[in-house]
């Protein structure tokens, strides 16, 4: 039986990394869109498994963006994969209210462009498709948990044009009949996050302050409360969508939440420190009462600042998931706990700035 090919978009980020590697591990061949073939993103795959699945010719890069529909075409003709999981998009919260349009033209129009050149290829029958929706699409929520019901009401471009990418997907499925599925994700990190999102600013700025490489880290709302998973656990829910005798869309989720504030609390507790919250609002700070054993930081010195910069125009306060729907048709579960995801976090990043010394 010949192996299956999968089109892997976005595989040089964190879920496109994991992703790949689940794919090569069960025999598929992967190809991955990316718009760079070398550099910082790619390194996200090991090393030593990337080199090895390219030798045997199981996995293959190939540049194209979301903007450039003839690229998208070209490489699903030549391709005629058998699962698309789309993964790519300008996925940063904050900085879509900075690009609103470069964000939705590359989220939502991007989305449809993928979708029209399966269609227009007549792959609908052969080609399974994972749209990679995102808990910021409940927003300003009605209901807690969040459940795949509960009605979406958008805060931010970034969700606006997810929204637009998960309805496409939804119509594709419905008017032509292609096999699509949407997760709808809520936070998942890993040590592969990007450093610009929250989770990986916290575990690696700890890092460099403990090196005095860094005087403080600051951040800026850190009463939002999101369900955080681990992304490797998340793309196992990926691959099981497109198994399934039917389409349908599921949340995954873990079910607990915690607070940004927890989780920085969490991170300075795993890398040695002891803290002291001290202030309210934006004059709010954490102050080390204790650091590690040969750190750099100082007792008293000041780790965390609110910086209203990082304020975003609308919030979303209150994020939690409900997976029941996942853990009953799919069987799935989360493995990786809070504890243990903000753990290999630190101890990562701390292994990442000492070796970088």
């Amino acid at each position: 039986m010949a192996a299956r090919t999968a089109l892997i978009t976005g595989i040089s980020g964190q879920d496109g990394a994991y992703l790949a590697e689940l794919l090569l591990a069960k025999g598929y061949r992967v190809h991955g869109l990316t718009r760079h073939v070398s550099g910082a993103g790619v390194a996200r795959l090991p090393g030593a498994a990337w080199r090895e699945a390219e030798i045997q010719g199981r996995l293959q890069l190939h540049l194209g963006d979301l903007l450039d529909g003839t690229s998208l075409t070209r490489l699903l003709e030549a391709v005629r994969p058998d699962e698309v999981y789309h993964l790519a998009a300008q996925s940063h919260v904050a900085v879509s209210f900075g690009v609103p349009e470069y964000t939705f033209d590359c989220n939502a129009l991007g989305t449809l462009r993928l979708l029209e050149a399966i269609r227009g290829l007549g792959l609908i029958g052969h080609t399974r498709f994972y749209q990679a929706s995102t808990s910021e699409l409940f927003g300003a929520v009605t209901e807690r948990p969040q459940r795949e019901s509960t009605p979406f009401r958008p805060r931010s471009p970034y969700a606006i044009s997810k929204l637009a990418a998960h309805w496409h997907a939804v119509n594709h499925r419905e008017a032509y009949g292609l096999f699509a599925c949407c997760g709808i994700l809520f936070n998942h990190e890993s040590p592969r996050r990007g450093e610009a999102f929250v989770s990986r600013k916290i575990s690696l700025g700890l890092a460099r302050i403990d090196a005095g490489l860094q005087d403080c880290l600051r951040l800026g709302n850190l009463e939002a409360r999101r369900d955080w998973g681990h992304a490797r656990d998340y793309v196992e829910a990926q691959w099981l969508m497109l198994q399934q005798p039917a389409p349908d869309d599921y949340v995954i989720a873990t079910g607990e939440q915690y607070s940004v504030r927890e989780f920085f609390q969490a991170a300075a507790e795993e890398a040695g420190f002891d803290l002291a919250w001290e202030g309210e609002g934006i004059d709010c700070v954490a102050r080390a009462t204790a650091v590690p054993s040969g750190s750099r930081a100082r007792a008293g010195q000041v780790l965390l600042r609110i910086d209203p910069a990082h304020l975003r125009p609308s919030e979303v306060p209150d994020l939690c998931g409900d997976a029941g729907k996942a853990r009953t048709q799919l069987g799935w579960q989360p493995r990786t706990d809070f504890r243990a995801l903000v753990r290999e976090m630190v101890a990562h990043d701390r292994a990442v700035v000492r070796g970088a010394g």
